[in-house]
């Protein structure tokens, strides 16, 4: 991507968005076209379509979605559908409308099936049954996936897809109801802590295996693709190393500093016993993330302690 390239970053505010606008602005990217969810509802297709008209971008990152945690997925199960497809459909076909040169597309790696065989390769996709608690999220991203790679067959644009495993870091959703693992466990270790508690609370056995990303990471790897990669084919994205949720929660007990001890409820259920990406396809083209476990968990504690009165509300 030429540095002063038109660039639309799709959902600039949330946790990948926000990690993608950082990085670019890092290396020099200033010309950043940026349109809040208030400012511009991505699931009206006139307005869309106005938009692309008004701004014609260069290159496009859809990193725009509704997305939380296995509690939102299973209750909004209707809006999880409509929104992502509504949302994907309308950027990827503006995109295409006004000549837009290079689009990636970001998914989830709840598209495999649950049962998948570990690691997850890409020809998994489509294989199995999907988890049924978020298929309505992962029905969505499989089509916005399908989506670039069929625009791609009919119409020859370049617009890829990155599927991301497990992602943390600043501006996290951290609302103990809605959230993912890393980040509900960071905020109640913390407040735990602030409360002088003797215990804390972790849901499962502490045995079944995650992979986790921290985001300015992933961010890397998509800028990576958007300059060595033009394949049809969507390409993981991952860290291709696990850990338990024990191992997880011991360190960020560790980094937050909590004196009391973890207390594994046996009674709730651990999930899919392993799920791990197989990165492989992109490591071979030369980028691995390089950010460990407790240095992203430690920058990401930092971020959310400075931010901590207004995540809870105060």
């Amino acid at each position: 991507m030429e540095t002063n390239a038109k660039i639309y970053v799709a959902g600039h505010n949330g946790l990948v968005g926000s990690a993608i606008v950082r990085t670019l602005k890092d290396r020099g990217y200033n010309n950043l076209i940026l349109k809040s969810s208030q400012e511009l509802d991505l699931c009206r297709q006139a307005d869309v379509e106005s938009f692309f008209e008004a701004t014609k971008p260069d290159y496009v990152f859809l990193a725009a979605a509704k997305v939380g945690g296995i509690h939102a997925n299973n209750t909004y199960r209707a809006s999880f559908l409509y929104d992502n497809l509504m949302i994907e459909a309308n950027v990827i076909h503006s995109a295409y409308k006004v000549g837009v040169k290079k689009l990636l597309f970001l998914g989830s790696s709840c598209i495999y099936p649950k049962l998948a065989p570990q690691p997850m390769r890409e020809e998994h996709l489509l294989t199995g049954f999907l988890e049924p608690t978020n298929e309505p999220y992962a029905i969505a991203k499989i089509a916005g996936l399908k989506l670039c790679e069929n625009y791609c067959r009919q119409y020859g644009v370049n617009f890829i897809s990155a599927m991301p495993t497990n992602l943390y870091g600043l501006n996290d959703n951290f609302d103990l109801a809605n959230s993912h693992v890393l980040p509900a466990l960071m905020r109640k270790f913390h407040e735990a802590k602030l409360a002088n508690q003797p215990t804390a609370e972790v849901w499962g056995s502490g045995s079944a295996l995650r992979e986790f990303l921290y985001v300015d990471d992933l961010a890397d790897g998509l800028l990576f693709l958007m300059d060595n990669y033009d394949g049809i084919d969507f390409v993981n994205i991952g860290s291709s190393k696990e850990v338990s949720i024990k191992e997880l929660a011991l360190t960020l007990k560790d980094v937050v500093d909590y004196e009391g001890d973890i207390v594994f409820d046996t009674s709730k259920p651990d999930g899919t016993p392993r799920k791990l990406m197989d990165a492989s396809k992109l490591t071979n083209l030369g980028w691995q993330a390089q950010t460990s476990l407790k240095e992203g968990i430690t920058k990401t504690y930092d971020w959310f302690q400075l931010h901590y009165e207004t995540l809870r509300g105060v």
